[in-house]
């Protein structure tokens, strides 16, 4: 059955759920780089209708515990001879895939536009951001699963986006960085965002050896385990980098990524901000639940996990740290050693553990009885 038929053919009187988005992060007068950008984005949004261009959804993968679900996707202009469901191809399609990556860096975002969201049998109502991006929080009873959210900002423009409910009874999850923590590009990290973007072949990026299999036996060890890919990437390369995810076995999980440009207070957000809001946010959805952190020593992930660690030592089953090689040190920061990794706590983390690859890690889970 389509999406629009599965859509008209929904309960006769759905709960609808009037929820704004987007504004935590927002509150208060914008920088005038963002300023300049809402310029822009509401001129060219406007010559676009007028070029008669159509709103399309690209749905990211979502989340959540069996009464709340988070809900992700980003609103974008489109011409009018592009699918409906061009950005609701499945990942392993590899010529779909390898198109969206720079649509998806050239598209022109929709802010503020109002979503629908059919989740079993309740419609929500949503409202993106000034970045075009839908996260929404959902209240609703799910059980433990794979689901699918029917998104939809006017008939005929549905599509689907995953959502994994994790079971109630998980008592450890997975948090992971991307970039040089499970693939490695060999590049400097200011050109990251483009070879995501334009390069698409799998031989372009490298698996960090041992790490699919040090994420399956985690996977093995707790079953049901939640998974999160944690990156201060941009939404842009979502699909990419869940093409390359699914390509080389690492288990299925939401990505966390972030909306590059103008803020409040500056040009940029902070990667490193934006990790710790998603740390503490976990906490918040999962109170009882224990994250293996996983990182590099490139950047800031060593401090950024001490701290959480420090602050919420309950919160922490282990933390990872992938050793760059020299020559990755160099890539991603201009020099041969780590970066200082000082954090606030008088203490060095529990379970804190380092080592060149997945297969290190590994071992080092074995000796400490972490992993049986």
């Amino acid at each position: 059955m389509s999406i629009a038929r599965r859509v008209s053919a929904r309960v006769p009187s759905p709960r609808t759920v009037l929820r704004t988005v987007g504004a935590r992060s927002d509150q208060g007068r914008p920088h005038w780089a963002a300023r300049l950008e809402d310029v822009k984005n509401s001129t060219v949004g406007r010559a676009l209708r007028r070029m008669h261009w159509e709103l399309r959804l690209q749905p990211f993968h979502g989340y959540g515990s069996s009464t709340r679900v988070r809900v992700l996707a980003k609103v974008l202009h489109s011409s009018p001879d592009t699918p409906a469901d061009f950005h609701d191809q499945p990942v392993h399609d590899m010529r779909t895939m390898a198109v969206r990556g720079w649509r998806n860096f050239a598209g022109q975002v929709a802010p503020y536009s109002t979503v629908h969201v059919l989740l079993g049998d309740q419609e929500f109502i949503v409202r993106a951001d000034r970045g075009g991006i839908v996260d929404a929080e959902l209240d609703i009873d799910l059980p433990a699963g794979d689901h699918q959210a029917v998104l939809w900002t006017v008939p005929g423009n549905e599509v689907t986006a995953d959502i994994t409910v994790f079971p109630s009874d998980a008592a450890v999850g997975l948090v992971s960085d991307i970039d040089d923590t499970v693939m490695v590009t060999w590049l400097p990290r200011p050109l990251l965002a483009f070879w995501n973007a334009f390069v698409v072949h799998q031989s372009s990026r490298q698996v960090v050896p041992g790490m699919p299999m040090l994420y399956q036996r985690l996977a093995r060890q707790h079953p049901g385990m939640p998974v999160m890919y944690l990156s201060t990437g941009a939404w842009n390369v979502f699909p990419v980098l869940k093409r390359f995810l699914y390509k080389n076995g690492y288990p299925d999980g939401a990505l966390l990524l972030t909306d590059w440009g103008p803020t409040n207070t500056g040009f940029f957000r902070s990667g490193r901000a934006h990790k710790e809001r998603a740390l503490r946010r976990l906490v918040a959805d999962f109170p009882g639940m224990r994250w293996v952190l996983v990182g590099d020593d490139g950047q800031h992930d060593p401090a950024i996990y001490a701290d959480f660690a420090s602050e919420l030592p309950d919160h922490v089953e282990a933390i990872l740290i992938r050793q760059l090689t020299e020559s990755e040190q160099l890539l991603a920061h201009g020099t041969l050693r780590p970066l200082d990794q000082g954090h606030r706590g008088s203490h060095a983390p529990p379970r804190a553990m380092a080592a060149p690859d997945g297969h290190g890690l590994l071992a080092e889970l074995e000796r400490t009885g972490v992993i049986s």
